[in-house]
């Protein structure tokens, strides 16, 4: 079993235009940033995300891309482990579906607090 990166809880995810990150939560929310900051990994974030019923199959994933199944692998085992998306054995098989919670954790962290002024 995969170990999972710690996610930071839904107490902690205040808008950064809130209150700053402590080091411990912004060291656990840029490895997941960091897991789909490579173009590989969003892309297959968002195959999966969009697949018909949520979830996909890795046979469904690897001819989207001009990879060896190993690189495909490793890249579902970083969105894996990240908490960004899970994976169920059938048969030989391994079908995959987004962690809606965790989008929902990084969404809150970058959404600004109502009433809140962001200036570019």
């Amino acid at each position: 079993m995969s170990k999972q990166l710690p996610i930071v809880d839904a107490e902690c995810c205040s808008p950064l235009v809130r209150e700053p990150l402590s080091e411990t939560q912004a060291a656990d929310l840029a490895k997941v940033f960091k897991a789909v900051g490579d173009p590989v990994r969003l892309r297959l974030l968002s195959l999966i995300a969009s697949h018909d019923g949520g979830e996909a199959c890795v046979c469904d994933l690897t001819g989207a891309f001009d990879l060896t199944g190993p690189t495909i692998s490793h890249h579902l085992k970083v969105l894996r482990e990240s908490g960004l998306i899970t994976g169920e054995r059938r048969g030989t098989w391994i079908y995959y579906r987004v962690q809606p919670e965790t989008l929902a954790r990084l969404a809150a962290v970058l959404t600004p607090a109502e009433g809140s002024v962001v200036t570019a």
